[in-house]
């Protein structure tokens, strides 16, 4: 039931996210389930995203439970850090929005960067990097 729920309260931006990644199909990603998220990679997608001004390009962008990538290699890179964002949606839903809007707005009122200092993208950034100590930490036990 708390699944359902956590689906639901983020499914406006899951909305969005299916628009995407329905044109990015059209123009030749690639699309996978992964432990609940549909993942959408290449193709087309990641030329469209190289022609945007370069403040708003990206390397991988999380629309409620779906992860949109330039490319596979992206994907793979971007993934932990891409999970985060999901489940910031699930947290916050629909309001996920404007409180990334408002943090980087915030950021850029005291002077920051409005990404690198976006409340949303450090708690990402944190648990990215917690996650590659562990898989280094393993690999060095190994």
């Amino acid at each position: 039931m708390r699944a359902l729920l956590r689906y639901a309260w983020a499914s406006p931006a899951t909305l969005v996210g299916l628009g995407v990644a329905g044109f990015a199909l059209l123009a030749g990603a690639r699309a996978a389930m992964r432990e609940g998220v549909l993942e959408v990679a290449g193709g087309g997608f990641g030329r469209a995203v190289s022609r945007l001004p370069p403040l708003l390009r990206f390397s991988a962008i999380t629309l409620g439970h779906v992860v949109l990538a330039i490319d596979a290699a992206a994907l793979e890179e971007c993934r932990c850090h891409e999970r985060v964002h999901v489940r910031q949606y699930e947290r916050w839903g629909v309001l996920f929005f404007p409180l990334y809007v408002g943090s980087s707005l915030l950021a850029l009122a005291r002077g920051r960067d409005p990404y690198w200092e976006n409340h949303f993208e450090r708690e990402a950034y944190r648990a990215e990097r917690s996650a590659r100590r562990r898989s280094v930490s393993r690999a060095v036990r190994d």
